[in-house]
């Protein structure tokens, strides 16, 4: 019953966006949707015997982030939720006239990739492609984006799977992952964020699946993944790269046969980088970006806005500076909008979601202590890329609405550990109630066997 109301639900969506978007951009949008979302379905039941949850899941997540984009989009509220949309649609419009030579005189400044520019080529292409098959359609580019942020919940499930092989845990991240408000935002859009926490996901699971066995098909979704993640947000791929080889050089097994695996495995990937010019790429961006002088320039832009601005007064321009900033940024990433500081209407419909936020974090830190003290090997990946981009984020954001966007990147993961804390409280209650209860048998019986002596 649950099943068939959810497929209706979805059908619904559906035709709401074929009818109240006008054609041909809605007819386009909701079949490249339904293309894709066919395509994700397939591939996610093969790998599972869970195929009805992992259908559902992602029903769930794509009619809750379609309704959400179908309400930015015929209210025109992309400038209040996301504006870079509109960067990303001009641009890629502009791309797609210049391949088919219908500009006169068309803008290439953007063409070419510049490592100093830290612009995000690849959602500009990703969008020019979906263009260039649809036309131009901000819907249907803003869908394709729905459609992968629907696919982060199954995506997660395998990943909570491969790190605690525990089916409530993965099953409460991936509904954590497909429901939360703030990943619905962000993932039903067309916007980046989305698509960089679907790699990410994808990236942790492919290191587990080949630390566990070598296979041909996960290392080379390992590089798309990575390769894609470069072209959204450079700075996070460094992150992401350092974690992946400090998952295998830690490895899972002293055996000589995965050590000669994990050094197959880093063979073929320095190769992949080398073949993608990340090495060239690395000496300009991390010098250019990693300056400290860079990031407080950056952070103190951000931090100057009227409304949603925090630490202004602070400077991480030096180490000494950085240090004394980082649990500033830390409460705030971790931790904000505050609901007491609220000065204006994104911030404030935020609080509902920040107060559940706040409620699982007991729950977090328990999950924390759990993976690090029975599954660190298998969580490695995770928790050195999340605890990276904490610190980064922690000490080059200066902005809630930033702060508040950015936390996903790393919540994807954290959520995995608040279901391992979940799980771990659940099955603590349950044997102390079984405990309590041989307890009181064993108590009764002597009272009976008592009785019965005095008999």
């Amino acid at each position: 019953m649950l099943n068939q109301f959810i497929t209706l639900a979805c059908l619904l969506v559906i035709a709401t966006g074929i009818v109240l978007v006008p054609f041909p951009d809605g007819a386009a949008a909701i079949a490249l949707t339904m293309a894709l979302s066919a395509g994700f379905i397939l591939v996610f039941r093969k790998f599972t015997e869970e195929k009805q949850f992992i259908t559902t899941i992602f029903l769930v997540g794509l009619a809750l982030r379609m309704a959400f984009g179908l309400l930015i989009h015929i209210y025109e509220l992309r400038d209040f939720f996301g504006g870079d949309a509109f960067s990303y649609d001009a641009k890629a419009a502009t791309m797609v006239e210049n391949w088919l030579g219908l500009s006169i005189n068309p803008d290439t400044s953007f063409f070419e990739f510049d490592p100093r520019s830290g612009i995000a080529w690849g959602m500009y292409y990703i969008t020019a492609a979906i263009y260039l098959i649809v036309g131009r359609n901000i819907f249907a580019a803003q869908s394709f984006c729905a459609v992968i942020g629907a696919a982060t919940g199954p995506m997660v499930y395998f990943c909570a799977r491969r790190i605690f092989n525990n089916l409530k845990v993965a099953r409460f991240s991936a509904i954590a992952i497909a429901i939360f408000p703030s990943f619905i935002i962000w993932s039903g859009q067309l916007l980046k964020d989305g698509l960089i926490i679907f790699l990410l996901v994808v990236a942790m699971t492919m290191v587990m699946q080949l630390q566990a066995r070598f296979n041909y098909l996960a290392l080379l979704t390992l590089l798309l993944s990575m390769f894609g993640i470069l072209s959204l947000r450079f700075y996070i791929f460094y992150m992401v790269a350092v974690a992946v080889v400090g998952s295998f050089v830690v490895g899972i097994s002293s055996s000589q046969r995965s050590l000669i695996r994990n050094a197959v495995i880093l063979a073929a990937l320095g190769l992949g980088f080398a073949y993608l010019g990340v090495g060239q790429r690395a000496t300009v961006e991390l010098s250019v970006f990693t300056r400290l002088e860079r990031i407080e320039g950056s952070r103190r832009d951000l931090s100057r806005a009227a409304e949603s601005g925090y630490g202004e007064e602070l400077d991480v321009s030096t180490a000494e500076g950085a240090l004394s900033a980082l649990p500033v940024g830390f409460t705030y990433l971790m931790f904000a909008p505050f609901p007491w500081q609220a000065a204006n209407l994104r911030q404030a419909i935020t609080i509902p979601e920040v107060l559940v936020w706040w409620a699982s974090i007991p729950f977090l830190i328990v999950g924390l202590v759990f993976t690090i003290r029975n599954r660190l090997r298998n969580a490695f990946s995770i928790l050195m890329f999340s605890l990276m981009l904490t610190i980064a984020y922690s000490l080059f954001q200066g902005n809630v609405g930033t702060a508040y966007r950015q936390r996903t990147q790393i919540q994807v993961f954290l959520f995995i550990l608040v279901g391992a804390g979940w799980t771990v409280w659940q099955e603590s209650r349950e044997n102390k109630r079984i405990i309590r209860a041989e307890s009181q048998r064993r108590v009764e019986s002597q009272i009976r066997a008592n009785a019965m002596d005095r008999v």
